[in-house]
């Protein structure tokens, strides 16, 4: 399940950064945080303890176009 989850929000959050209209690329933090608790569960429930570290900086990545997309605007 977890895994599905992390390849349609994944994929559809890469999609998305990549779009030349700026209002389809706001939306790609929001598909990339959807993910995260399933990257995060995944990798607990694995033990891949890099992945998991690796995680957070994603989620940080993810949070700071949050901000510039939706809290500066």
């Amino acid at each position: 399940m977890e895994q599905i989850a992390i390849a349609l929000t994944g994929v559809t959050a890469i999609w998305l950064s990549q779009d030349k209209r700026e209002n389809c690329r706001r939306y790609s933090c929001v598909f990339g945080l959807i993910g995260q608790p399933f990257w995060f569960y995944s990798s607990w429930k694995a033990q891949q303890w890099g992945i998991f570290v690796l995680c957070f900086f994603y989620t940080w990545a993810w949070l700071r176009g949050v901000k510039y997309y939706w809290l500066h605007k």
